[in-house]
């Protein structure tokens, strides 16, 4: 898909479709007006009969209209013209680009991107059409025979911007939008692998195949040997009853200075999650593929920051691990030594992520680094109380919380914010060890990331619970791809890259 921006009038627009607003009740936009009146009144005409309200999501696709030099003229519904917030418009654009390809039409100048958006510049605008764009049209077919082919695919988009001074803002807007989508697209791809294919080996070679691509990278694979060297009885725990071997792969992105202490993002990568001993319910279970949707999010990440050759140093862990029933499996009732030396007593052997994450967690404390975000399908709690919507956030520190917030609401990726107060601490009292890896029922979200914070006082940290966010269930079963746009974003604007003007 090619994507550009021109600052142009309607009339003058040579394509297979130009694509414009309509208000409600039947109100033409700006740059509908223009087409009007070049059109000797043609398409008023139309919206006078009745045949487009302007309701959002409605589509009147038009040919060979009066004087306009286009093949097609694509009026969209874009609701009350005051109430036109940035969830309305991501759904108006996603419509578009679905009409379009089911159209024929393989090229199109979108004016949609004039539009005014309640608190959006033109480049959220221009960034948002791309990223929406690109996330409307993937599939993930890569396992079928027989594959559903469009017959004309849309392959390049226009985007109109108001004047010239805008070009440059509208280009950089292009360029951070398919570096997002790049990572989104990688994320859902890894994510939507089945377990039979993709296990913790998986994950390494993949950060593998991006080394081969990208200079900044330098990759290294942590075993199951080594990391009983190194203490990690945690970690080693979760994998015991899998045939699979554990893998934490570790990616040293280098874009800043030599001496520049790097940022750390750690996924938790259940490559499939059974609950081990515990087991889970039957029904579902399949969509514990998706318990690796943190490590597909850290793994897109960074194939985003490469695309946009960052000025950064960054770590990016990829946790992978299988949890199965098996006769080796770690059992409740066992006591393990984390890499830390603290102890946990296991409760339930399906509180796996948090095994894992704790010793990823302690092996980072070697980079020295500026902060640190984890991110895992950590608790189902966190889908009780926040949906599919937001993203559940803990964190350390106040200035890091705050931050990931911003960068949510700026992304359109949005986390919310949890308590993190000691009081929580109680309800991970063992008689027999330091901690037990279950907090009960109350406050799920919350006692697992209390959990984790025993194992992050040496830097800042933020936890994101990604179980509601990462991926969708029912007939549009699949990964979303967050949080890349959320950690991307966050990046961006810890390197500047944000300024724009």
């Amino acid at each position: 898909m090619e994507f550009s921006v021109k600052s142009g009038s309607p009339e003058k627009q040579r394509s297979a479709c130009i694509v414009v607003g309509v208000f409600e009740p039947r109100r033409l936009s700006a740059v509908g007006e223009q087409l009007d009146r070049i059109s000797d009144g043609y398409i008023s005409n139309l919206l006078r009969r009745g045949d487009l309200e302007g309701k959002p999501g409605q589509m009147l696709l038009l040919h060979h209209v009066p004087n306009v030099l286009s093949e097609r003229v694509l009026l969209v519904g874009c609701g009350k013209e005051r109430e036109l917030d940035e969830r309305q418009y991501k759904q108006i654009i996603a419509k578009t680009i679905n009409t379009l390809n089911e159209t024929g039409s393989m090229e199109a100048v979108c004016f949609l991107t004039e539009l005014h958006v309640k608190g959006r510049d033109t480049y959220w605008k221009v960034r948002q059409a791309i990223e929406t764009t690109q996330s409307t049209l993937y599939t993930f077919d890569a396992l079928k025979s027989k594959k559903d082919e469009t017959r004309r695919p849309l392959r390049k988009m226009v985007f109109n911007v108001p004047t010239r001074r805008e070009l440059t803002v509208g280009e950089k807007a292009i360029a951070h939008g398919l570096g997002v989508a790049a990572g989104s697209k990688m994320c859902r791809d890894v994510a939507n692998m089945p377990p039979n294919i993709c296990n913790p080996a998986y994950l390494a070679s993949q950060a593998r195949q991006l080394a081969e691509q990208y200079d900044k990278l330098r990759v290294e694979v942590i075993g199951e040997e080594q990391m009983a060297e190194l203490g990690m009885n945690c970690y080693l725990a979760v994998g015991r009853g899998s045939e699979n071997e554990s893998m934490m792969t570790v990616c040293h992105y280098q874009g800043g200075a030599e001496d520049q202490r790097p940022i750390v993002l750690v996924g938790k990568g259940l490559t499939f999650d059974s609950g081990g001993i515990s087991l889970k319910p039957g029904e579902g279970m399949d969509e514990m593929k998706y318990d690796m949707g943190g490590a597909a999010g850290v793994l897109g990440t960074l194939k985003s920051v490469c695309e946009l050759d960052l000025k950064a140093n960054i770590v990016f862990i990829l946790a992978g691990c299988e949890n199965m029933p098996d006769g080796k499996s770690y059992r409740p009732g066992d006591i393990l030594t984390t890499m830390s030396g603290q102890t946990v007593e296991v409760l339930n052997t399906d509180a796996e992520g948090r095994l894992v994450l704790c010793d990823a967690l302690t092996y980072v404390e070697r980079f020295d680094p500026e902060l640190v975000i984890d991110t895992a399908t950590l608790t189902g709690a966190c889908v009780i109380a926040l949906g599919k919507h937001a993203s559940g956030l803990l964190s350390n520190q106040n200035s890091l919380a705050h931050d990931l917030q911003h960068a949510g609401e700026q992304s359109g990726d949005r986390c919310w914010r949890l308590p993190l107060w000691e009081d929580y601490q109680e309800q991970l009292k063992s008689p027999f060890a330091d901690m037990t890896n279950l907090g009960g029922r109350p406050a799920g979200t919350i006692t697992a990331a209390a959990f984790l914070s025993r194992f992050t006082k040496k830097y800042s940290w933020a936890h994101l619970d990604i179980a509601g966010t990462a991926w969708e269930s029912g007939a549009n079963k699949g990964s979303t791809g967050r949080p890349v746009p959320l950690l991307t974003q966050f990046l961006l604007s810890r390197t500047g890259e944000l300024d724009v003007e």
